[in-house]
């Protein structure tokens, strides 16, 4: 049965008065484990330390905050880091109900992304709840998100995108898609597709539209006879388009930017392309790098498309490369080669499987049974060693998240 978070009422109110005297203490957020050590963190982002978050050392007044305005409240906790405002929940319903007032939610809006967030999703035993992680690294740190509020079938993460969750499985025999928002832990069942069955699914947020779409590509077993599918939360449909003119697809991977759905072919060789408001299939001319062993489209910013893959056909001369497709002249351009001794460190084994998937131009590589992650900056061409979101277990799955306590799952 379907859920979602309470309603609440329209206007808030300051919370009881706190004592005459707070010190702040080591946030706990969402119960937090070992924070990702500063080394082997993103580089480039410029990440706000513990003591710019809190200043345990120095004294609040409480009379501040307690003569604190609603409207300058929420705007105050509006800018809070999303993780850390899970600490304020148990507190009194009070503050959990803050956290819902469509005032608080305008206002956390307005508020720029926290920045990139890598989400580590698994089942452990049968029959028991998905476990779920998430890496900030702006704050360091990793927190558990509980996601016990799932329906108890066997999902699948299909992504993630503007703060909202996809998940795909079966109940029972049954085809099941699932989108939540982690954060307010609201969840639904989207209705059952034309061709109901188990499908390639995206999901893409439109923040100015306050909506989101899931397509369903071919069929996962490459059944070129469904039509492509498209729902929409606005009109809570799915609506049946043109199906893809593809013989063969080289990967079950694809990449969804501005408005375009990508996928990898052998026959027409090239990209197919899949064009939301047109609603029809395109293909791209654009021929695959030589030597190529294997191949991942990653989208990145606006219309940034990439390709990574290892190349060469021995283990001692191969090597990771990342193309970007040159829309004007359909080419595949090389804009990186991964360093010798991150390629070693990352595939210790010619045939290791290795997965990688990308957001805003930051591309993130894991590998089997590694304890760290490996993230290249595009932008900045900068490598570096991110722990935390190694793929250990063998039915993990791990995606790019952008906490929002505003996107909606309706």
């Amino acid at each position: 049965m379907d859920a979602a978070a309470p309603a609440r009422a329209a206007r808030p109110t300051s919370p009881s008065r706190p004592p005459k005297a707070i010190r702040s203490t080591k946030p706990r957020g969402l119960d937090e484990e070992t924070a990702a050590p500063a080394a082997a963190t993103f580089p480039s982002i410029k990440a706000p330390s513990a003591a710019s978050l809190l200043h345990a050392d120095v004294p609040m007044d409480a009379r501040v905050w307690a003569a604190l305005p609603d409207d300058l409240l929420l705007e105050v906790l509006a800018r809070v880091p999303p993780f850390l405002l899970f600490r304020l929940r148990p507190v009194s319903r009070r503050w959990d109900s803050i956290l819902h007032y469509p005032a608080f939610l305008a206002a956390h809006s307005r508020v720029p992304s926290h920045g990139p967030c890598l989400l580590t999703f698994w089942r452990g035993a049968a029959h028991s709840p998905p476990q779920c992680s998430v890496l900030s690294l702006p704050l360091r740190a990793r927190y558990k998100l509980p996601f016990g509020f799932l329906p108890a079938w066997d999902l699948w993460l299909v992504g993630s995108s503007g703060g909202l969750v996809c998940f795909s499985g079966f109940d029972g025999s049954r085809f099941r898609t699932v989108v939540c928002n982690p954060l307010t832990q609201a969840w639904r069942v989207l209705p059952d597709m034309h061709h109901n069955q188990q499908r390639q699914l995206v999901l893409t947020v439109d923040r100015k539209r306050r909506s989101f779409k899931v397509i369903a590509a071919s069929d996962v077993y490459g059944d070129k006879t469904l039509p492509t599918e498209v729902y929409d939360s606005k009109e809570d449909a799915w609506s049946v388009h043109q199906m893809m003119p593809a013989a063969n697809l080289c990967s079950s991977k694809m990449a969804f930017c501005d408005s375009r759905l990508y996928l990898e072919t052998l026959s027409p060789l090239g990209l197919m392309m899949y064009r939301v408001d047109a609603g029809h299939w395109e293909h791209i001319p654009a021929k695959f790098p030589r030597s190529l062993l294997d191949g991942y489209l990653v989208a990145g910013a606006r219309t940034r498309l990439f390709l990574v893959g290892r190349i060469g056909l021995y283990s001692t001369l191969q090597s990771m490369k990342i193309w970007e497709l040159d829309h004007g002249r359909t080419v595949w351009v090389e804009i990186s080669r991964m360093p010798p001794k991150y390629f070693r460190a990352l595939l210790r084994l010619s045939a290791e499987r290795f997965e990688c998937f990308g957001q805003d131009n930051l591309i993130c590589f894991t590998s089997w049974n590694q304890g760290k992650g490996l993230l290249y900056d595009v932008d900045k061409k900068a490598w570096s060693w991110i722990a935390g979101c190694a793929s250990q277990l063998s039915n993990s799955q791990i995606c790019f998240y952008e906490p929002r306590f505003d996107t909606s799952i309706y």
